[in-house]
Order: C-alpha cells, then structure tokens, then sequence
C-alpha cells in the first residue's frame, strides 16, 4: 500500500509565504513524476507544478516565478514553496506521484489535500 500525505496548508494574508510538504509512505521501490495540483470552488483541477525524478520541473504560468517545486528523495517527499500570494492562488493543494511498489506494479497515488486560503 502507498500513501500520499501532504501537510503545510493554512490561512495567510496576501502577498505572504507557505510551504507545503507531501510525504510518500509504504511499499514504494521507486518514485517518476511528482506533482501539486489545485481545486478552487467551482473551478476544475489545475496542474501548479510538476518535477522528474531528475529534477526537471514545470509550472503554470499563473505560478511560474512566484512558486518554486523540489523533492528529497531520500525522504520521499516533494515540496512546494509559495512566495508572493495571492487570493486567487486559495484553493486545495493536492500531490500526485507516479510510483513503482516493490514487485513492480506502477500507479499514481494522490494524497488527501491541503486548504491553502489567501485572504487579508
């Protein structure tokens, strides 16, 4: 079994700072792609950063600058540093992780989300 846990979330005024965390647990041989996704109310899921198991990293262009991703994996987490935010960014952050288990089985795994709410 594998778990996505991700933490960091919380209230934070505009313009203001938040890491969050997602950390992979169980049976995992190896892990690709990872990635942090949103969902504001009434808007679809959105891609917000993404990065290669050798480090190549993507983002959107409503992030791109302000949003910087990266992964310890050693500790099998993935990170994303949120600078300069604003009311827009407020949605739930999810992680996604492409994942190889011990036997060799290959899945994407999302953890449970985080609310990250930008107000004043």
């Amino acid at each position: 079994q594998v778990q996505l846990v991700e933490s960091g979330g919380g209230l934070v005024q505009p313009g203001g700072s938040l890491r969050l965390s997602c950390a992979a647990s169980g049976s995992i041989f190896s892990i690709n792609d990872m990635g942090w996704y949103r969902q504001a109310p009434g808007k679809q899921r959105e891609l917000v950063a993404a990065i290669t198991s050798g480090g190549s990293t993507n983002y959107a262009a409503s992030v791109k600058g302000r949003f910087t991703i990266s992964r310890d994996n050693a500790k099998n987490t993935v990170y994303l540093q949120m600078n300069s935010l604003k009311p827009e960014d407020t949605a739930v952050y999810s992680c996604n992780g492409g994942i190889t288990r011990y036997g060799g089985s290959y899945g994407r795994y999302w953890g449970q989300g985080t609310q990250v709410t930008v107000s004043s």
